[in-house]
């Protein structure tokens, strides 16, 4: 048997992305995706399953070192197709947070720049980033309640450990909506700029983490990952791990020459 012929989930899959695009800036190393399904960007069944594979994709692509995951348009997204959750069968619908944790996953630094309506899965996916930018636009919720339900690919228990359990609780029970600016305050949003400072914020986020060493990116986010929910000294543990094996790597070796010499390093990713 050929690799080609076992019968992967993602071999049936539609080539044809649904209700989002990728721009690829091999010259920024950079990768944009793009949720584009006017006016508001609602992500469908389907999507979710495309955006696990686009993220698993270009975090093994050479050329991509930041991710940012963006709306077309006025808005980030309003959510999932309501309509699609009834059609969907019982084990698809237990795998939703499986794609929505895909950006977490992913060991590029990944960010979401979001202006407008950020609700439900679009929330949902905003928080499995790394960096949130937000505007004086955006607005975040979870508005499951209003249908009966509660967020069902890590919402809830993200932004939990993000802000508590209040918050979350006034949040989730209450399908309230939060502005940018108070998301920024609570320290779910990374910063909150005026909206037309949108897009400068995020190309100068991108060119900063751009700067610094991929396998030093790449651990440290796997470490914080790792730890978020481990005892103190377990995380002190594992982060002095990290750190011993970082220090034989070439860009360990780099930086220090580079500080020495008092010159931009050249990172290489090894």
């Amino acid at each position: 048997m050929k690799l080609h012929e076992l019968a992967h989930p993602a071999a049936v899959l539609p080539a044809e992305l649904d209700g989002f695009r990728i721009e690829l800036k091999p010259e920024q190393e950079r990768a944009d995706i793009v949720l584009d399904r006017p006016p508001f960007n609602v992500v469908s069944m389907l999507a979710r399953d495309q955006l696990r594979i686009a993220f698993e994709a270009l975090d093994a692509d050479e050329r991509i070192r930041v991710i940012v995951l963006r709306g077309a348009g006025e808005h980030f997204s309003s959510g999932g197709d309501i309509k699609g959750f009834l059609a969907a069968t019982p084990e698809h619908v237990s795998k939703l947070a499986w794609n929505v944790a895909a950006p977490a996953r992913c060991s590029k630094p990944v960010i979401a720049a979001g202006r407008g309506y950020c609700f439900g899965v679009g929330f949902e996916l905003s928080l499995a980033c790394d960096f949130r930018l937000a505007t004086e636009t955006t607005l975040y919720a979870l508005p499951e309640q209003k249908l009966g339900q509660i967020p069902g690919s890590g919402g809830s228990a993200r932004l939990q450990k993000m802000v508590g359990i209040t918050r979350t609780k006034d949040i989730v029970m209450r399908s309230r909506r939060i502005t940018g600016r108070q998301a920024f305050e609570w320290g779910v949003a990374t910063d909150c700029v005026p909206d037309v400072e949108l897009d400068r914020a995020t190309d100068a986020l991108v060119e900063e983490l751009r700067a610094f060493s991929p396998i030093a990116q790449r651990t440290a986010k796997k470490l914080l990952n790792d730890t978020e929910d481990s005892p103190l000294s377990i995380a002190i543990e594992l982060e002095g791990h990290c750190y011993s094996r970082l220090r034989s790597s070439e860009d360990f070796r780099e930086g220090v020459e580079a500080f020495h010499s008092k010159r931009k390093p050249a990172f290489v990713g090894r």
